[in-house]
């Protein structure tokens, strides 16, 4: 019996990441970052630290050629505004970032770090019951400009109407896994290091 190929590339990176997704979701669960600000807190400096070290992929010009608004995308100052907001220090950065992807790999992290904008909008309903906000301490979960599902809608266009050399499709494979794995150490590295 055929197995059912997924039609686009944003599909089949969805299926690809289906298991370290599932994996990064419970590890985020069972890290309760609802459940106190200080918990939440080390939720943002995770977020913060993926963030900030996908900066150079956001403001990269070859790649805005292809997303004209990637640069407004990045969320890295918005999690920093954040980490003030509540009072937490900007974290150093962790050996092991994401250095001079190909293009077809670095469009695979940014599928992940703009995907992630849709579970924002679940996120940021538990932030308010912490009493953040859009504007205080949750202003990387705040809805983009245009909305969510518009904004993953025109991302993931782009992205399935690029021609791929298979190597290019393996390349953006990896990005995106390889995201996955690296907000899963981030995440274990924030929720190791005990708040001042």
């Amino acid at each position: 019996m055929n197995t059912q190929r997924p039609t686009s590339r944003a599909q089949r990176l969805n299926q690809i990441t289906h298991e370290p997704h599932a994996r990064l979701d419970a590890l985020v669960k069972a890290h309760a970052p609802f459940e106190t600000t200080a918990s939440y807190a080390r939720f943002v400096v995770a977020q913060y630290l993926f963030q900030s070290e996908l900066v150079a992929l956001y403001n990269d010009a070859a790649l805005a050629r292809l997303i004209p608004d990637l640069p407004a995308r990045c969320r890295a100052e918005a999690a920093r505004a954040d980490l003030a907001d509540l009072a937490t220090e900007v974290p150093a950065p962790v050996a092991g970032a994401v250095h001079k992807p190909t293009q077809a790999e670095a469009l695979g992290w940014l599928f992940v770090s703009e995907g992630s904008k849709l579970g924002a909008a679940f996120l940021i309903k538990r932030a308010v019951g912490l009493g953040l906000s859009e504007t205080f301490g949750a202003r990387h979960l705040a809805e983009p400009a245009g909305g969510r599902a518009e904004g993953w809608k025109t991302f993931t266009r782009t992205l399935d109407n690029l021609v791929f050399t298979p190597e290019q499709e393996a390349e953006a494979d990896k990005g995106a896994l390889n995201a996955f794995n690296r907000f899963t150490v981030l995440l274990e590295q924030a929720y190791a290091t005990e708040p001042a």
